[in-house]
C-alpha cells in the first residue's frame, strides 16, 4: 500500500507559514538545494525544477501531490496554475469548484475517504504539501512526516497542523543537519 507523505518547512516554533500564508523567509542553502533536488526531487515545483536541471529526473518517491486550496493558491497567484506538472496534482477545495489548468484535479469531498482510496491504487508514494487545514484532517491518515526545521522562531503564524487533541506517535528514522542550521528529520507512524 502507498504511504503518505507530509514533507513540509517548519519554524522551531512549529509554524509552516506567517500568518498571511507567507513563507518566503525561510533561510535556504545551496546544500540544503542540492539535498532536495537529489532526495526529494518531486516536493520542487516545476521551475525549481528546472533551474537545478531536475525536470527529467523520473519520479521515484512520490507521483502524487496533495494540496489544500491555501496552499495551491500562492502559485495561482503567481501565474502558475500547474506547479507539480511532473506528478498526479489534487487540490482539496469546497470553494474552488472548477480547476484553473486540466492537470489539476479539484477534490470538493471528504479527503480521508479520497485518500484512503488514492493508498489502495498502484504507484509510488503521495506527498502531502499542505497546508494546516488539510494536515490536520489527515493526520491519521499520514505514514510519514519529513521536517524541514528552519533555524528562526516566528512567534505567530500557521501551524504544522490544525486539528483536535489527540496526541499520535512517531519515531524518527532519519535526520540529516545543513551549514545554514536547518535539519531534516523523517518520522514514521508508530503503530
Amino acid at each position: 500500500m502507498r504511504k503518505l507523505s507530509y514533507y513540509i518547512a517548519l519554524s522551531i516554533d512549529g509554524f509552516i507559514a506567517a500568518p498571511d500564508g507567507s513563507y518566503d523567509f525561510y533561510p535556504l542553502s545551496d546544500e540544503l538545494f542540492a539535498f532536495m533536488g537529489s532526495d526529494f526531487p518531486e516536493t520542487l515545483p516545476t521551475p525549481a525544477r528546472q533551474a537545478l536541471g531536475v525536470d527529467g529526473v523520473p519520479n521515484r518517491r512520490y507521483d502524487t501531490v496533495l494540496m489544500g486550496r491555501g496552499a495551491y493558491e500562492p502559485g495561482i497567484k503567481a501565474g502558475m496554475t500547474s506547479p507539480y506538472a511532473h506528478l498526479r496534482q489534487i487540490v482539496f477545495s469546497r470553494s474552488l469548484g472548477e480547476a484553473p489548468d486540466p492537470a489539476v484535479e479539484i477534490v470538493s469531498g471528504d479527503p480521508v475517504a479520497f485518500v484512503r482510496e488514492l493508498k489502495r491504487e498502484e504507484g509510488v508514494d503521495i506527498y502531502l504539501c499542505g497546508g494546516a487545514d488539510l494536515a490536520g484532517q489527515l493526520v491519521d491518515e499520514i505514514d510519514e512526516l519529513v521536517v524541514k526545521s528552519y533555524p528562526i522562531v516566528m512567534g505567530a503564524g500557521i501551524p504544522l497542523f490544525r486539528a483536535e487533541f489527540a496526541p499520535r506517535s512517531f519515531v524518527p528514522t532519519d535526520s540529516r543537519s545543513f551549514e545554514n542550521g536547518t535539519v531534516v528529520t523523517t518520522y514514521a507512524r508508530k503503530h
